[in-house]
Order: C-alpha cells, then sequence, then structure tokens
C-alpha cells in the first residue's frame, strides 16, 4: 500500500511555490517573496478583476512556481501552475499537448 500511496502523492503534490508580489520584479533579484498568508487571502476569491485597487500591498500577490530564492526574492519561475508540473517532470498532466511550434 505504500507505494501506491506514494504514487499517488507524487500525482497529485503542488510544485514548490512562493508568494511574490508581481509588481516588485527586479532584473537583478527577481520578485519578492511576501508571507505565504498574503496569498492565502488573496485566492479566497477566483474573480481575477481588481477594479479600483488604488493602494497596493498584498492584494495582488500570487503564488510563484518552480522558482530559485535568494535573499528574500524568487526569480526563474512561471505564475502557471500547469507549467511548474510540466517542467518539474511529474507527468500527471496528460492533457499538455500544448506543443510551441517555433517559426521563423
Amino acid at each position: 500500500m505504500g507505494a501506491l500511496a506514494a504514487t499517488l502523492t507524487a500525482c497529485g503534490s503542488e510544485p514548490d511555490k512562493r508568494c511574490v508580489d508581481p509588481n516588485s520584479y527586479d532584473v537583478s533579484r527577481g520578485y519578492k517573496v511576501l508571507d505565504s498568508k498574503a496569498c492565502k487571502k488573496s485566492s479566497g476569491s477566483t474573480s481575477s478583476s481588481s477594479s479600483g485597487s488604488s493602494g497596493g500591498g498584498s492584494s495582488s500577490a500570487r503564488w510563484y512556481y518552480s522558482s530559485n530564492k535568494s535573499g528574500g526574492f524568487a526569480d526563474r519561475g512561471t505564475f502557471s501552475k500547469s507549467q511548474a508540473v510540466d517542467r518539474g517532470g511529474f507527468g500527471c498532466s496528460s492533457s499538455s499537448s500544448h506543443g510551441g511550434s517555433s517559426g521563423g
């Protein structure tokens, strides 16, 4: 039963993720990492229409997947969970047949 549980866990596991402020990107360092509570709070609403948010703060916090973290900043990741799973080699997403053909 342990092997089956490990297989199911690996397939159902989320990729490595960090809560970041997408508006804080620095070319040399990446996105500023926030407390995970900021993303949990903002993920409560599935609607991504942020009309009227003139303040800033952690309301724009988003999960950033499969990134490198250094000194409170995360870089070289993706905001797309499905891309992060594909990068990580989990192989559970069988419907990811969006091949990128480079024309040029």
